[in-house]
């Protein structure tokens, strides 16, 4: 009802005072509305108080046309109501103490009337007293005179009038007192000092001071107040510890921190601060190694800290407060440094020799060998050892990490000329760390191997009739060894000089092993012979080996055929055969007989007529020598017939000869008388022929016994492969022929006369007189 009557008055008083100037376009009125109403709270009726119809408001277009604030405000056009539109803050729209107002211009139409409405904001008491901050430190020397007086921060209060600050009161203390003086606006709190100090006894004091306002209820804000007290210098620096002792492993970061020193004053302000610095060292190398931060005592590492360097590290401290004048204190850091395996072993080797000779004994020494490791403990203990797969062993010392390195079994150079040894150094730090070193070792050569040909006995094939001083045969030997022990000599091994040693005809080349013939060779004469080159190495003392030389002199055609029938008495191959006429066809009239010292194709000997009277009478065998008739005989063939017979061999190029046969034909009674005649004469040639034939085929046989006595011999001393045995055989089929059986490894050659035996083939590369037969004995053996 207040409210009301009061807007009342102000309406009317605006009414009066318009109508006392004369304004009738306009008309103002003023309303009154405290902060923070609700929205939609009514402010007044404007058309009421202004006496509009309410009725004719819309058709008048009533409403709000201008106002800084209208938004706060809104009017119904239906009834004229005034309203709140939105939140109202007094302390946002105004400033100050003076009033608030609003001022609101309304229009209506038809006719146009222009009224002011002025709406005041009253204030509430909806802010408490706020200190600028919530709290306050005041400093005040323990001397500080009393009475004196320290000023506080004022509270604030968007309020006004009543609502605004009016009053401080502090807390309950025995040192201070609360003093407030007035001033434009506002009333200013004070400190003052009502008893002495003493800051050892108390450093700091805490009061609260507490702004109400006059509000109903009132509010209040509070100030914290810290009272630091301070000291003057009468007190020195001390330390938490006179003597720090660390451990530091080396190799840390540089920037690690060692230690914190840590020194307290119990003075205040610069009296109480306290800065550290590091003294004049004796060993000025720590300095190079620490720094110290002169604020927080902190000591970091400043550069590589080695344990091999230095094992420990003493430090001066100082600790000096900032007064005046400074106090100073001091204490001593003890820095232990402990070892990492950060050093790898380190190998030396003293090398005797680096070359060592073959036949060395186990146990020679080699080289002295010493290792060593800067660390220390574990991580300086070092193992040593060898690579595997060497002929050699580390034998320790009576001095620690001292090595012998010697040979652990015998030596071949042939097998091995140099060994890369690697000498491997572990120390037993964790992890371990390794270093390995080469060692190269040569081993010398000494004369142990002799000379070793690669196949033994040899076989050499001879052609006869060979040119004298041609090379025959080349030997080579091998030895193992090097330079002089390798460096060979040939020699042939001659006997005492008999008939017989064909090593008597040879000479061979000592450095290169070309056997050379100073003779010519006659397959007829000697048919194989053997002989011993002997190899000596340049050592000292000289090795040697021999080598057996099997030569086998191989048949040229350089034999002429010989005619053994007919002979007449004079020596020349002519004969009579007298042959009676009634004799059928294939009668034998005579046998012509030759002889070859060849052999194979060389001495296989045909036959051919060369010359006939009458070519359908007489037949010729051309490979018995036989001669037959063809025909019987008539009484018109001539009485006498001349035969005349080729006898050739089959070497490469033939050799011949012929035989000159006289055929009588007489009549069967004279033939018979001529017969005995004949047969008596015959019987005393073949006689003498025969004798003859035995002579040879003993001389030949004598010869081929010897021979298969030898070879027997060599085949029981020689290896089976490498031996050869030999066979004679004489036949006798009108023609005197000869073979040779020999074998040699897996095959059989025979060297054959005039027949050969069916399934042998001629060996090429033999020259034509060499066949290989198959060996049916061994293969036998074989199949068994």
């Amino acid at each position: 009802m207040g409210s009301e009557k009061q807007r009342r008055r102000w309406k009317y008083w605006w009414i009066a005072l318009c109508l006392c100037l004369g304004q009738q376009v306009s008309a103002q009125i003023r309303y009154s509305i405290p902060e923070e109403v609700k929205e939609g709270s009514v402010v007044g009726n404007i058309a009421k108080d202004l006496g509009l119809d309410i009725n004719v408001l819309v058709d008048r277009r009533f409403r709000i046309v201008s106002g800084s604030e209208e938004s706060l405000f809104k009017v119904n056009s239906n009834n004229g109501i005034l309203y709140v539109h939105k939140r109202i803050d007094r302390e946002e729209l105004c400033d100050g103490n003076t009033a608030c107002v609003v001022n609101i211009k309304t229009v209506v139409e038809d006719p146009l009337e222009v009224h002011y409405v002025a709406v005041e904001i009253t204030d509430v008491n909806d802010h408490s007293p706020r200190f600028p901050e919530e709290k306050q430190r005041v400093v005040m020397a323990e001397n500080t005179q009393l009475g004196a007086r320290f000023q506080l921060q004022a509270a604030r209060d968007p309020d006004i009038g009543v609502n605004s600050v009016r009053s401080y009161k502090l807390s309950q203390n025995e040192h201070f007192d609360l003093e407030v003086r007035d001033r434009v606006n506002e009333k200013s709190p004070f400190l003052l000092l009502r008893r002495p100090l003493d800051r050892e006894n108390r450093a700091e004091h805490s009061l609260i001071l507490t702004a109400a306002d006059g509000g109903s209820p009132p509010k209040s804000g509070i100030l914290n107040i810290t009272v630091t007290v301070l000291d003057n210098n009468d007190n020195r620096p001390v330390f938490s510890q006179e003597v720090y002792t660390v451990n530091l492993q080396e190799n840390v970061p540089i920037g690690t921190i060692v230690a914190k020193v840590n020194a307290t004053d119990i003075d205040e302000g610069l009296n109480g601060e306290v800065n550290y610095t590091l003294g004049g060292n004796i060993n000025s190398k720590v300095n190079d190694f620490f720094v110290l931060d002169s604020v927080s005592g902190e000591i970091r590492v400043k550069s590589q800290i080695d344990f091999e360097n230095a094992e420990v590290y003493g430090l001066d401290v100082f600790a000096s407060d900032k007064g005046t004048p400074p106090n100073t204190v001091d204490c001593r850091v003890i820095v232990k440094i402990l070892d990492v395996n950060d050093n790898t072993p380190e190998i030396e080797i003293t090398s005797l020799s680096n070359v060592i000779a073959e036949d060395s004994k186990s146990g020679t020494v080699i080289s002295l060998i010493s290792v060593s490791d800067k660390d220390s403990g574990a991580n300086g203990k070092v193992v040593c050892t060898l690579s595997s797969n060497v002929p050699f062993e580390l034998k320790p010392s009576v001095q620690d990490n001292m090595y012998s390195l010697v040979t652990k079994t015998l030596l071949d150079r042939e097998a091995m000329s140099q060994y890369e040894i690697t000498i491997i150094a572990t120390d037993l730090g964790q992890p371990p760390l390794t270093s390995l070193k080469a060692l190269t070792v040569q081993v010398s050569d000494v004369n142990d191997n002799s000379p070793d040909f690669i196949q033994n006995p040899l076989e050499l094939y001879l052609m006869e009739n060979n040119v004298p001083g041609a090379s025959i045969l080349s030997v080579t030997a091998f030895d193992k060894d090097m330079n002089d022990n390798a460096l060979i000599s040939y020699h042939v091994i001659r006997r005492d000089g008999t008939p017989n040693d064909m090593a008597s005809f040879l000479n061979i080349n000592s450095e290169t092993g070309v056997i050379h013939a100073l003779k010519s060779f006659d397959y007829e004469t000697v048919k194989s012979f053997q002989f011993h080159v002997l190899a000596s190495d340049s050592g000292s003392p000289s090795l040697s080996s021999n080598v057996t030389v099997n030569v086998f002199i191989l048949d040229q055609n350089d034999n002429v055929p010989v005619i053994l029938y007919p002979v007449s008495a004079n020596g020349s191959a002519e004969g009579v055969e007298e042959i009676p006429r009634n004799v059928n066809a294939g009668h034998l009239v005579t046998k012509v007989r030759a002889y070859d010292a060849d052999i194979g194709y060389n001495g296989w000997l045909l036959f051919s007529l060369q010359e006939v009277s009458e070519h359908s009478l007489f037949g010729l065998d051309r490979y018995t020598g036989q001669i037959r008739t063809l025909r019987s005989f008539t009484e018109t063939d001539e009485a006498q017939h001349k035969l005349v017979i080729l006898v050739k061999d089959n070497g490469n190029v033939s050799l011949s000869a012929t035989a000159t046969v006289i055929v009588k034909v007489v009549e069967p009674k004279e033939a018979f008388a001529a017969s005995d005649v004949k047969n008596a004469v015959k019987d005393e040639e073949e006689n003498n022929v025969t004798f003859y034939l035995i002579i040879t085929l003993g001389s030949v046989s004598v010869l081929f016994v010897i021979s298969i006595i030898v070879l027997i011999v060599m085949q029981c001393s020689k290896s089976t492969d490498y031996s050869s045995k030999y066979l004679q055989e004489a036949n006798y089929d009108g023609t005197l022929c000869h073979s040779i059986q020999y074998r040699s490894g897996d095959k059989r050659y025979m060297l054959v006369g005039p027949r050969m035996s069916i399934g042998s083939t001629i060996a090429p590369g033999s020259n034509g007189n060499t066949l290989v037969i198959p060996d049916r004995r061994r293969r036998d053996s074989g199949e068994r």
